[in-house]
């Protein structure tokens, strides 16, 4: 049986830690480690509330589970758990949602803090609302990866959680979704939307066929309307949902194939103005890829260690997915009777085998490098995945925090993140930050482009390379922006400070405004975004001072330093560098889905 650490704590930390009683909101990946946290530090009054049972998914890393617990309340487990290794502590579980009106005002009231574990921003707009209109302080924490946060939020003294305005849910134009896919996370999208049309709930919004309407074609602007002002009218040919179409095939795989991957792409083909400033698709031909050979890439799979869900097969083989899940997906639904519709989901083998299949199909069709069925479960379920020691690491803060708390120094509190990106946006004022080493190489430290680098969050700045005296350069393609930072190392840093500016940090610039008479487009993205002007004399040169150890610089194999640089040739993608909008709000929210 382990003890609760008191002794470190004070004898008035103590007794506050003793007497408090808290409400954990989520019994997940940082629930799990915060209950076994706050146990041991000694709290012994808590409640846990989560409405979600226990998964097999869950048992990586949420480590209060056990195999035979899936299907059980987690917050029910999560306690029965946590007494086994300290049975004095009282330990209320609710299998429920913070958002019944049961847990109104009052219910908040009788807590000394509430520490919030959740997964998303519904339940954590309401919590944060409770806790205000109780004057309950509240620490708000979330994960992504290898990315975490912990903010400490108190009415009066801090600002909350709705404060900032958080990004909305990234969505793309209906154009770029029916008619120019440039990024695999289109086709996964159409091939969603295909899954509906097909065997869900139809939704005009969800078309996958090409838009006529694209006022991009090569049609006028009043010719396009006037197009599709006759796309949603019957006129002459009586017009049929794409269910209804599919069902008069007896959902005949091979015709489905034909009409999606061979009959619009042709018709997409005639759309020429489409494809003056882009790579065109390429039609597939059901009979010519049945006789294709298997590829190499493909044998190399079925005979190495890689895992089927990691495997990248060729045409042929997401060909053959294509009609086994639709045939598998049509006795489904005949089954349900007249009428009836199924519901995509990520864990239903026979959807993602139809939506991996049909997605990497059009992947291929507009030249795009296919993907593996994990890489597109995690983008369709919009799954960030979860670390279980980044997940420890940020209980371990929450903690932390609540004993300044619980000190009475809550001045003390602040944000704790970790993200390199955060430094060039919040100190030098960027929006979409491009970071490059001046190695000579090109080498990428933080790029604009959504998870590039993501990898490289959980690197050491020496891991580059970077020492005493290195220079990076910093752009910043929607502000016209470009900044020189020098990197010096300093053992003479105050305790806690990882880095200082030294020298005038730039003021905000601004969003770029915009140019209607020379917009560019790329990819299917007409967003007028224009490449930096900027010249060697309007470069500011700032100095950053790092206290971490200074490393030596190690040679990395060729292959990863290619991987790193920027395609400097590539001058078109450089020069129409697209602008992500979405990313012109401060990520100030890291939100870890379980």
């Amino acid at each position: 049986m382990s003890v609760p650490v008191s002794g470190p704590l004070g004898s008035e930390l103590a007794e506050a830690v003793a007497q408090a009683r808290l409400l954990v909101v989520g019994a997940g990946g940082i629930g799990c480690e915060l209950l076994k946290d706050l146990v041991l530090t000694g709290f012994s009054n808590i409640d846990v509330i989560d409405l979600d049972t226990i998964d097999v998914s869950n048992l990586n890393r949420q480590f209060l589970f056990q195999k035979k617990h899936v299907g059980r309340s987690k917050a029910q487990v999560a306690k029965e758990s946590v007494l086994q290794f300290y049975p004095e502590a009282n330990i209320i579980a609710y299998h429920d949602s913070i958002m019944n009106p049961d847990y109104n005002v009052e219910f908040f009231r009788q807590f000394t803090l509430v520490m919030n574990a959740l997964d998303n921003r519904a339940a954590r707009n309401h919590v944060n609302r409770m806790c205000l209109a109780a004057d309950v302080p509240l620490i708000e924490s979330g994960t992504a990866g290898y990315l975490g946060q912990v903010t400490v939020i108190k009415k009066g003294v801090t600002e909350c959680y709705e404060c900032h305005p958080k990004p909305t849910q990234k969505t793309f134009p209906g154009c770029t979704i029916r008619n120019t896919p440039s990024e695999p996370i289109h086709c996964i999208v159409w091939a969603k939307y295909l899954f509906n049309q097909l065997f869900g709930e139809e939704d005009a919004d969800q078309e996958v066929s090409p838009d006529r309407a694209d006022p991009e074609a090569a049609w006028e602007p009043a010719e396009a309307e006037a197009r599709a002002r006759a796309s949603n009218e019957d006129g002459e040919i009586k017009r049929v949902s794409t269910k209804e179409w599919a069902k008069s095939t007896g959902y005949d795989p091979v015709k489905l194939f034909t009409k999606l991957f061979k009959d619009d792409i042709r018709y997409l083909l005639t759309m020429d103005k489409l494809w003056r400033k882009r790579k065109p698709p390429v039609p597939l031909d059901w009979a010519e890829v049945q006789n294709q050979e298997k590829s190499v890439p493909d044998q190399q799979n079925e005979s190495s260690s890689v895992l089927k869900d990691q495997q990248v097969l060729d045409v042929k083989s997401y060909a053959h997915l294509f009609s086994k899940s639709v045939e598998t997906l049509r006795l489904h639904l005949a089954e349900k009777g007249d009428g009836a519709e199924l519901i995509w989901d990520k864990d239903d083998p026979s959807a993602m085998d139809f939506v991996t299949s049909a997605a990497n199909l059009r992947m291929h069709v507009f030249s795009m490098n296919m993907k593996s069925r994990f890489d597109i479960k995690s983008m369709a379920g919009n799954i960030i995945p979860a670390i279980a020691t980044t997940n420890a690491i940020i209980a371990g803060l929450i903690v932390l925090e609540g004993l300044k708390i619980l000190s009475g120094k809550i001045d003390q509190c602040r944000t704790v993140s970790g993200n390199k990106t955060l430094i060039v946006k919040e100190k030098f004022a960027m929006v979409a930050p491009d970071v490059q080493i001046d190695d000579g190489k090109g080498t990428i430290l933080i790029s604009s482009e959504e998870g590039e680098t993501e990898a490289n969050n959980h690197r050491k700045l020496s891991d580059f390379g970077i020492r005493n005296g290195t220079r990076l350069q910093a752009d910043d393609f929607l502000q016209d922006y470009t900044l020189l930072i020098n990197v010096l190392h300093s053992e003479d840093l105050e305790k806690d400070v990882e880095f200082e500016v030294v020298g005038d940090a730039p003021e905000k610039v601004g969003p770029k405004p915009s140019e209607p008479t020379s917009k560019n487009i790329t990819n299917g993205s007409d967003d007028g975004a224009q490449p930096s002007t900027s010249t060697a004399p309007d470069q500011d040169d700032l100095y950053i001072i790092d206290s971490e150890d200074e490393g030596h610089s190690s040679n990395a194999d060729e292959a990863e330093n290619k991987s790193l640089k920027r395609k400097l040739e590539d001058k078109e993608c450089v020069s129409t560098k697209r602008a992500r909008m979405e990313q012109t709000e401060e990520q100030d929210e890291i939100i870890a889905l379980d």
